[in-house]
């Protein structure tokens, strides 16, 4: 975890946070990156399919602001209860601040999506023929900011067994405090009662302040340091202030969860961050390889648009960041990825049952795969 990469010296902000400064956000940067190298080979496939970059820069800047738009819209309705405050004007800035991350990757592909489809349209450019133009960069951007979840520290996977695959974070991070707050930095952990809403230990670590304590499954906690905690929203407050030693009042017998201190960094996760990075960057060069053999504009897209909510819906199962939703175990995103697995199949039957064929215009220089398929012309702003 790297949340800023360095710190830009500016005399006028000698009494920020930073020490004073800008900050260079570790997140920030790598959205950036992917999105310069996203945009750079965008455009040199369309120089090589023959379309002029310019407008590939030019459709890379809607889509760039639809996109900031739609993930940071899409996480602010799902974490709504974090951006109230009672002065509107406090509760914009909250909403507007992105330094901490709080993009969601579905809501930026939608956006992109919706904005990508209007642009298109507006200018009677093929819409197909550019979505599989665009869709390998959209992998490979989507790898890079996968790299800044994990200088973040958000996005961040279950406990990990295996020593080689897990990944520690310090106290600043999202995972250290989730754990804090959970009671497993003292070797045990809550939930709510299925019934009552009551927290309830579901979890207990071996060798541990918790089980030495004799903290037992099942047990219903009341309090904690002397502090009621009708539901699992309170313990986690409690929990929150970092007390290292913690008596527990349950239902069957008050314990004291003794630690001489909270350990220096979080118990092991899996990098699932990291996971996503290698998902995004093979789905990139398997969209790459595949583009110059593509038979029907829209292919490249449908493969992109099918095989990603499928690894995402995998790689949902070892993240713990976020809670099921509609009453099931199934967070927002499997939600969505089961949405677009379905979007993906319509889009398929509907390509296959295309004449073969690409509506951009290509170059002596193209694939042979290529060179014998019929052209459209493109409306004159897409040419060179």
């Amino acid at each position: 975890m790297l949340r800023d990469l360095f710190v830009i010296p500016l005399p006028w902000l000698e009494q920020n946070a930073s020490g004073g400064g800008l900050p260079i956000r570790g997140y920030g940067f790598m959205l950036l990156v992917g999105f310069v190298a996203g945009v750079t080979l965008a455009a040199r496939q369309a120089r090589r399919m023959g379309v002029n970059p310019d407008l590939i820069y030019s459709f890379a800047f809607w889509i760039f602001v639809a996109g900031i738009l739609g993930a940071r819209a899409f996480f602010v309705i799902q974490y709504r209860e974090q951006f109230w405050r009672e002065n509107m004007l406090a509760m914009i800035g909250a909403v507007l601040n992105l330094t901490e991350g709080g993009l969601v990757v579905y809501g930026a592909f939608l956006g992109v999506m919706l904005a990508g489809t209007i642009y298109l349209v507006v200018h009677k450019l093929p819409v197909l023929a550019f979505a599989d133009l665009i869709a390998p960069s959209l992998a490979l951007g989507l790898a890079f900011g996968r790299v800044g979840c994990l200088l973040n520290g958000c996005c961040f996977g279950g406990l990990c067994d295996t020593p080689w695959l897990g990944v520690q974070f310090p106290p600043t991070s999202p995972v250290y405090e989730r754990q804090l707050e959970l009671g497993q930095l003292h070797g045990f952990r809550l939930q709510d009662h299925p019934e009552t809403g009551q927290p309830q230990v579901v979890a207990v670590y071996p060798d541990t302040p918790a089980q030495a304590a004799g903290m037992r499954v099942g047990m219903i906690v009341s309090a904690i340091n002397g502090q009621s905690t009708p539901t699992t929203a309170h313990a986690r407050q409690v929990l929150r202030t970092g007390s290292p030693t913690l008596v527990v009042q349950t239902d069957q017998s008050s314990l004291t969860v003794f630690a001489p201190s909270l350990p220096g960094r979080s118990l092991p996760v899996h990098a699932t961050q990291i996971y996503s990075a290698v998902n995004a960057a093979l789905l990139f060069f398997l969209l790459w390889t595949y583009y110059p053999l593509r038979r029907r504009d829209g292919e490249l897209f449908a493969i992109l648009l099918l095989l990603y909510p499928i690894t995402r819906l995998i790689l949902e199962a070892v993240r713990v960041d976020e809670a099921g939703k509609m009453g099931t175990n199934l967070t927002i995103a499997q939600w969505i990825s089961l949405m677009l697995i379905a979007g993906a199949i319509a889009l398929w039957v509907y390509v296959l049952r295309q004449p073969a064929g690409s509506a951009l215009p290509m170059r002596q220089d193209s694939t042979s795969s290529m060179q014998d398929r019929p052209t459209k012309a493109l409306d004159e702003q897409g040419g060179n």
